[in-house]
């Protein structure tokens, strides 16, 4: 384990802000500047560039950022180990997850639910974003693991498959619409339709079945864009135009009839999910063993 003022840099350093580290840490703004200060004469070096209210990493700010990096998760893997060693079956620890919109709110909660019950001495936190920020907290270190829409390339990043779902267009039962389920692409391309925010994973996915049929994203009549899966859901029920959403958001509005289910001849829409973890530290700890959890968690509902 860090100590605590190594800990009260790393924050700064990923805040880049006094002002949002002393509430991401519950102490004062002045106790972080002492903590920093007490720092800098122990290291003899500046951390810190400031001009007004902005701050920025000095070159030995930098260095020691990344150093305690490397620390922090050479510490955990090394409670990991020591514990597996005392309780084999008995996870102990601190997992931070990150996942898109889609994994975090309608399929990650019963698999959490499940962990949670199976090994109830980790600690677990999510948060969501969409999935081009999910990658920038993990690259961050702001997370352990994250879980989004596609496989990422990056090289300080790898990622492992985890599974298959499928965006669908609906529209609500009160829309014109609704009258009939079948719909050819060109029709389809006269009709207004609401798409998620620039950055999601759903449309990439959109994006990328339409060029299999030669089509741009820009071709489509969009009349809206929405941030996150719920409000563009929200949106479709109280509207008349046509959206994207993934089959697992809109599952129980299609059983109950507030949606309707269309059908776009030849165009088919699926995306994959993936693990990422940050290069070095692939399968290490507390991910490894979530990551197989959920994987079997799902494996067993399928």
């Amino acid at each position: 384990m860090i100590a605590f003022n190594h800990l009260v840099f790393k924050t700064v350093a990923q805040q880049l802000s006094f002002t949002k580290a002393s509430e991401v840490l519950f102490i004062s703004q002045p106790a972080v500047s002492k903590h920093i200060r007490h720092l800098e004469e122990y290291y003899r070096v500046k951390l810190f560039d400031r001009s007004g209210n902005a701050i920025t990493l000095t070159e030995a700010g930098k260095i020691l950022y990344q150093h305690l990096l490397t620390a922090e998760a050479i510490s955990k893997q090394v409670e990991f180990d020591l514990n597996a060693i005392q309780h084999k079956n008995h996870l102990r620890g601190e997992l931070k997850l990150g996942a898109s919109t889609t994994v975090a709110l309608y399929i990650l909660p019963p698999v959490l639910s499940a962990f949670r019950k199976q090994h109830p001495d980790v600690k677990v936190s999510l948060v969501n974003r969409n999935s081009e920020n999910v990658l920038k907290a993990l690259l961050n270190n702001e997370i352990d693991l994250a879980i989004t829409e596609g496989k990422d390339n990056m090289h300080i990043a790898s990622s492992l498959y985890f599974l298959t779902d499928e965006v669908v267009p609906v529209c609500s039962a009160k829309s014109n619409l609704a009258k009939k389920t079948q719909y050819t692409l060109e029709e389809i391309l006269h009709q207004p339709i609401a798409l998620r925010e620039r950055g999601s994973g759903t449309l990439a996915a959109i994006k990328a079945a339409l060029q299999t049929k030669d089509v741009k994203l820009s071709q489509l009549k969009v009349c809206m864009r929405l941030g996150g899966t719920e409000a563009l859901k929200n949106f479709l029920l109280a509207d008349d135009c046509l959206g994207f959403l993934p089959m697992k958001s809109v599952a129980k509005e299609l059983m109950y009839g507030d949606l309707v289910r269309l059908f776009v001849d030849e165009l088919t829409i699926t995306r994959q999910f993936y693990f990422t973890q940050r290069r070095g530290e692939e399968n290490s700890g507390l991910n490894a063993s979530f990551i197989r959890f959920a994987q079997q968690y799902y494996n067993q509902k399928l």
